[in-house]
C-alpha cells in the first residue's frame, strides 16, 4: 500500500514584518484609481506629494549629466560636491556651520531613517514619536525590531512633544531616543525655536538620541522653521529634496550626523545600496539653485491654504489644527462620524474627493480625524470643497 506523501512545512514570515501595518493612504489611492478606471472623477487630496513637476532647471541638470553616458556608482556617503552644497545650505539658510564630512546623502528621507535607526538603537530599544504622527516612523521601527512609543500630543502643547512628556515616558520605561518633525505631518504644526531647544536639552540630560525630521523645511507660511542643529550640534537631522523641491520620485535626501557616527553610516550604506543614484544626486545639487521656481510653487500652496482656511468652516469642517507649514490640514470630523475609514470611503465614492483617514496617523484617536493635502491646484481645492459641501448637506 502506497503511503501518503507528508505535507511540506513552509517557513513562516518574520513576526516583525507581519506586524507592519499598511500605509492606509496607499489604499485610498488604489480606491481612487479604481473609480477613475470606471470613468469616475476624483479630486486627489490624499497624497502628501507636490502636484507640480520638478523645476525645469533641476531636470535640465540631470539631462545634461545623462548625455555624458556613464551613470555609475558614487561614494557611499554621496558625491563630494553634493555633500559640500548641503553643508553650505545650513550656513546660508540657518547660520549653522556643518562640516561636509558629517553629511550623508540617502535614498530619500526613508533611507535616512533606516540608516539612523540601525546605527543608533540596539534591538528592542524604545523610541518616542508623536501621535498623531507620520505612520512610517512606527512601521520602520517595528520592522527593525524596535519599539515605537507613541506619545499623545494635543492643543495644550500645540501638538508637539515637550520635555515633560519625554521625561514621563522615560520614567515609565527607559527610552533610547526621541523623534520629532517640524513642520509636521499630518498636523502642519511648526515647533517654535524654544520648544525645539527644550526637547534637545531634555534628550541631552537623559542621554537619549534626538532625531529631527525636517523634510518640510521651506514650506512655512508665518515664520521660517528652525533646524534642531541650532539647539544641539549632535542632533541627527533627516531631510529630503522631495517636498519643497518637488522631487519625490528622485528618491534623494540627506542626514546630518555626529562625526563619531559617520563611518558606521558609511559601512551600512555600502552594504545596503552601495550609493544613491548618481542622476538624483546631480539633480539634488541643482535644486539649491532653483529657489525662484520653488518659491513660485510654494506661493500656490499658500493660496490654497488661505482658501481652505476660509472655505472649510463654511461647509461645516472648521475644527482643524494650526496650519503653520507643510501642505496639510488635519480635521476633526467627530460631529459627523467616529469612523474615519468609513467617512473617507463614503466621501470618495459619493463626492469624488480622496482624503486620508486619521487612523493612518493616530491609532488611538484617529477614528475621528482626517487629513487633507492642499499640494494640488487652487481649482482642485475649490472643486473639492464644492463636492464635499454638497455631500455633507445630503448626509
Amino acid at each position: 500500500m502506497k503511503q501518503a506523501t507528508p505535507l511540506i512545512s513552509l517557513p513562516e514570515l518574520a513576526d516583525r514584518a507581519e506586524r507592519v501595518a499598511p500605509f492606509i493612504v496607499m489604499d485610498v489611492m488604489n480606491q481612487a484609481a479604481a473609480i477613475e478606471r470606471r470613468g469616475g472623477s476624483v479630486v486627489h487630496m490624499e497624497v502628501g506629494q507636490p502636484s507640480a513637476p520638478t523645476p525645469a532647471s533641476i531636470r535640465a541638470a540631470a539631462s545634461r549629466a545623462l548625455e555624458h553616458g556613464r551613470i555609475g556608482y558614487t561614494q557611499a556617503l554621496g558625491t563630494d560636491s553634493l555633500r559640500e552644497r548641503i553643508a553650505r545650505h545650513y550656513q546660508d539658510a540657518y547660520g549653522v556651520t556643518v562640516p561636509a564630512e558629517r553629511v550623508v546623502v540617502t535614498t530619500g528621507s526613508s533611507g535616512g531613517f533606516i540608516l539612523a535607526f540601525i546605527a543608533c538603537f540596539q534591538p528592542g530599544a524604545r523610541v518616542a514619536i508623536t501621535a498623531p504622527g507620520y505612520p512610517a516612523y512606527r512601521n520602520i521601527l517595528i520592522a527593525l525590531g524596535l519599539e515605537p512609543v507613541a506619545i499623545e500630543v494635543g492643543p495644550e502643547t500645540r501638538y508637539a512633544l515637550t520635555p515633560e512628556l519625554i521625561a514621563k515616558a522615560h520614567a515609565e520605561r527607559p527610552l533610547a531616543g526621541v523623534l520629532t518633525m517640524s513642520p509636521a505631518n499630518p498636523t502642519g504644526v511648526v515647533m517654535a525655536p524654544d520648544a525645539i531647544a527644550a526637547v534637545a536639552a531634555e534628550c541631552r540630560r537623559l542621554g537619549l538620541w534626538y532625531i529631527s525630521d525636517e523634510i518640510y523645511h521651506g514650506l512655512t507660511y508665518e515664520a521660517p522653521a528652525t533646524t534642531a542643529l541650532s539647539a544641539d550640534p549632535d542632533t541627527i537631522i533627516v531631510n529630503s529634496f522631495s517636498k519643497y523641491y518637488c522631487m519625490t520620485g528622485w528618491r534623494v535626501g540627506w542626514l546630518i550626523v555626529p562625526e563619531r557616527m559617520v563611518r558606521t553610516i558609511e559601512r551600512l550604506q555600502q552594504n545596503f545600496s552601495i550609493s544613491v543614484p548618481y542622476l538624483s544626486q546631480v539633480a539634488g545639487e541643482a535644486a539649491f539653485d532653483a529657489t525662484e521656481e520653488c518659491e513660485a510653487i510654494k506661493a500656490g500652496y499658500a493660496q490654497n491654504r488661505a482658501f481652505l482656511l476660509k472655505a472649510l468652516p463654511e461647509i461645516g469642517l472648521g475644527d482643524f489644527l494650526p496650519v503653520d507649514g507643510a501642505f496639510y490640514i488635519y480635521l476633526d470630523i467627530g460631529r459627523y462620524s467616529n469612523d474615519s475609514m468609513a467617512f473617507c470611503r463614503d466621501v470618495i465614492e459619493n463626492a469624488g474627493v480622496a482624503i486620508t483617514p486619521g487612523l493612518d496617523f493616530d491609532e488611538g484617536r484617529g477614528a475621528r480625524t482626517v487629513r487633507l493635502s492642499f499640494a494640488g491646484s487652487l481649482g482642485e481645492c475649490e472643486e473639492a470643497v464644492k463636492r464635499m459641501g454638497a455631500w455633507l448637506k445630503r448626509r
